[in-house]
C-alpha cells in the first residue's frame, strides 16, 4: 500500500499529541518496518520543519528530526499541474486539494489525515489514522 501521510499525523507522532499520538506512532512503526510505502510531500516537509523548530528551538535538532523522517517516508514533489488541477477540483480547502492531486498523480492508494471533512470526494482514498490501521491490519490478516 502506498500512503501519503498528512502533516498533522507526523506532528502528532513527533510531539506525542494526546489523544492522537498512539495511532500516529503506530503508523511510524509500520513505516519503519516497511510494512507499507509511506510518503510526505516536500511542502509538508517545510511545514514540519517550521512546527518542529518552534517546538525544539534548535535548527540542528530539527534537521535531525527531518533526517529521521526522510528515512521513514519518501518525499513527493508537488508539481504545477497539481496546483492547476486543485483550483478546479471542487474541494473546499485548496491546500488539501493540492495534496489530493499530488497523491493522484504519484499513484498513492490513499491519504492518511485527521482532516477528512475538507476532502469531499477526493480522487484517492482518505482515511483517518484509526481507519488506516484497521484497513491495514485487516489486509495483513487475510
Amino acid at each position: 500500500m502506498r500512503a501519503l501521510i498528512d502533516t498533522c499525523i507526523i506532528i502528532d507522532a513527533l510531539q506525542s499529541r494526546i489523544p492522537f499520538k498512539d495511532n500516529a506512532q503506530e503508523i511510524f512503526l509500520l513505516a519503519a518496518n516497511r510494512q507499507f510505502e509511506g510518503f510526505i510531500t516536500a511542502k509538508a516537509s517545510a511545514d514540519i520543519y517550521y512546527v518542529t523548530f518552534k517546538y525544539l528551538h534548535s535548527d540542528r535538532e530539527t534537521r535531525k528530526v527531518l533526517s529521521g523522517l526522510y528515512m521513514l517516508f519518501d518525499l513527493l514533489d508537488t508539481a504545477g499541474i497539481d496546483c492547476r488541477k486543485a483550483i478546479s477540483s471542487g474541494m473546499s480547502d485548496f491546500e488539501d486539494a493540492v495534496m489530493a492531486e499530488t497523491a493522484l498523480r504519484c499513484g498513492m492508494d490513499c491519504i492518511v489525515t485527521r482532516n477528512i471533512k475538507d476532502y469531499g470526494k477526493p480522487p484517492v482514498g482518505i482515511y483517518q489514522p484509526a481507519e488506516f490501521l484497521n484497513i491495514f491490519f485487516q489486509k495483513d490478516s487475510s
